[in-house]
């Protein structure tokens, strides 16, 4: 019995040392711990991007920050288009230059016929927690999609779409 004491502690011990090279080597994330924000992101602000139909709404409103109950448009299911939500919320949220190729790649994502005469408000929705154990979060418009062209929110800073070096 004593045998099978000292191999099992041994075989436990192997896999905590795996285990902690990997958390050490991976930022603190390992699988499956890395895939549940719960676990290891929790508390810490997040964006994602969402897609609203604009066509109807008044210009003035096109642009205004609001929270989740007051945001314009109707809502545009990125499934239907052909385009993933995950990857559409990376391609947004990570990309640090909103030159010609990176527009016309948002374009061609959606594509033209998807798009027709339709106008697209693309918004990052950031969340984060307040010192109070509540959650904000805020829709801010990003980027208007129409079939050839895509513009950018005047009310923003231009460092908003150019990230220099």
């Amino acid at each position: 019995m004593n045998l099978f004491k000292q191999r099992a502690f041994k075989i436990l011990m192997g896999t905590f040392v795996v285990y902690g090279i990997l958390v050490a080597t991976h930022k603190g994330e390992f699988w499956p711990f890395s895939i549940y924000p719960m676990f290891s992101q929790a508390g810490n602000p997040w964006t994602r991007a969402i897609v609203r139909d604009v066509t109807h709404t008044p210009d003035s409103l096109v642009w205004e920050t609001t929270d989740l109950e007051h945001i314009q448009g109707s809502k545009v299911a990125l499934k239907k288009v052909g385009v993933d939500q995950i990857d559409f919320s990376n391609f947004i949220s990570k990309t640090e230059q909103w030159d010609t190729n990176r527009k016309n790649a948002l374009i061609r994502m959606f594509g033209p016929k998807n798009l027709g005469n339709s106008r697209w408000v693309i918004s990052k929705v950031r969340g984060r927690l307040t010192a109070h154990d509540s959650v904000i979060v805020e829709v801010v418009p990003f980027l208007l999609v129409k079939r050839d062209t895509v513009l950018t929110n005047p009310l923003l800073p231009k460092n908003s779409y150019v990230i220099l070096p």
